[in-house]
């Protein structure tokens, strides 16, 4: 998905563009792209790692960990036609318990110290310097570390 935005261009990397352009420098930038996704088109990240990192969060989703803004309207009982899946027959519910679990253990695989980096890129989609930052990491080291990181969960996934 394309989501395109100006931001202003500082030294700590690009900023939400505020008031009129004046002398500033801007740079599109594209919303929908994820910071995996990023690492990944520019080779920063094999296949296997990219995959593990959407599995998990594809299970951070569906376990519907993120603040909600509104009441969920889903009906109680949803008909799928992918019977060969493991949460055929489940109930919304029980997909959501079933997702939670996965994510879970594929955070308790990848170890201390290393879910904050993955829970910050991979599922809250912060840049790899602002987790740096955030987590008090020197700068470019989050990248290592996050590659350790998705190494663990791959092996927990047991992607390719």
């Amino acid at each position: 998905m394309r989501k395109l935005a100006e931001r202003e261009l500082t030294s700590e990397g690009p900023k939400r563009a505020i008031g009129a352009k004046g002398t500033h420098r801007s740079v599109t930038v594209n919303l929908g792209e994820s910071p995996i996704a990023w690492l990944h088109s520019r080779g920063h990240l094999s296949d296997r790692l990219f995959d593990a990192g959407e599995a998990l969060r594809a299970d951070y989703e569906r376990a519907q960990l993120s603040p909600n803004l509104t009441m969920r309207w889903d009906p109680v009982r949803i008909k799928t036609g992918n019977y060969g899946s493991s949460e055929a027959g489940l109930s919304p519910s029980e997909k959501q318990v079933a997702a939670k679990q996965r994510f879970d253990g594929a955070l308790a695989e990848a170890g201390k110290g290393l879910e904050d980096v993955l829970w910050r890129v991979v599922c809250a989609g912060e840049g790899v310097p602002q987790a740096e930052k955030a987590l008090g990491w020197p700068a470019r080291s989050g990248k290592l570390v996050l590659q350790l990181a998705l190494e663990r969960v791959a092996d927990y996934y047991r992607t390719r």
